[in-house]
C-alpha cells in the first residue's frame, strides 16, 4: 500500500484502541495486513536500486505521499500524541526496508527480502490493476469514514 494508506490505519488503530501500548503494537502489525492485500504502489526503482544520482523524485514521491497522509490525519483525527506515535509505527516497517537498502546489514537484509517478497505475496500474482486499485481505494474511504 502506499504511505498514507498505512498512516490512516494507524491512526485509526490509535483512535479505538485505548490501550496506547495495544494500539502500537498492532498499528505496527497493521502493516503488514495491508502489504498483504493485493494493491499498486508508486515506483521507488531509482531507491531500490539504490541509483541515488536518479531518486529525487522517487524521494520526492515519498515526500508527497507522507505529507498528504499527515494532512488528512490532521484533518479527520483528534490529533493526540497517541496518533502520531501509531501513525509512526504503521510506517515503520517500510523504514526498516528503506534502511536496509542504504546499509549491508544482513539481518536487515534478510528483513526486507521477508517484506518484500513474503508479505507482499500477491505483488507477483496475477491479480489485475483494476482490482488492486478498488483494493486500495476501498481501504482508504473505510478508513477515513473510521476517523471521522
Amino acid at each position: 500500500m502506499i504511505l498514507f494508506v498505512h498512516m490512516l490505519f494507524g491512526a485509526v488503530i490509535a483512535s479505538y484502541i485505548k490501550d496506547p501500548i495495544l494500539a502500537v503494537i498492532l498499528a505496527f502489525l497493521s502493516h503488514y495486513l495491508l502489504d498483504f492485500i493485493p494493491h499498486i504502489e508508486y515506483s521507488i526503482k531509482n531507491i531500490t536500486e539504490k541509483n541515488w544520482r536518479n531518486s529525487l523524485p522517487d524521494f520526492l514521491r515519498v515526500f508527497l505521499d507522507f505529507s498528504f497522509g499527515i494532512l488528512l490525519i490532521l484533518f479527520f483525527s483528534t490529533k493526540t500524541p497517541i496518533i502520531f506515535i501509531a501513525v509512526f509505527f504503521a510506517m515503520l516497517p517500510d523504514g526498516i526496508s528503506l534502511l536496509s537498502l542504504a546499509t549491508k546489514n544482513k539481518i536487515l537484509e534478510n528483513y526486507n527480502y521477508l517484506h518484500q517478497k513474503r508479505i507482499h505475496f500477491f505483488k507477483y500474482k496475477k491479480v489485475s490493476n483494476f482490482w488492486r486499485i478498488i483494493n486500495q481505494v476501498a481501504v482508504i474511504v473505510v478508513f477515513v469514514l473510521l476517523l471521522v
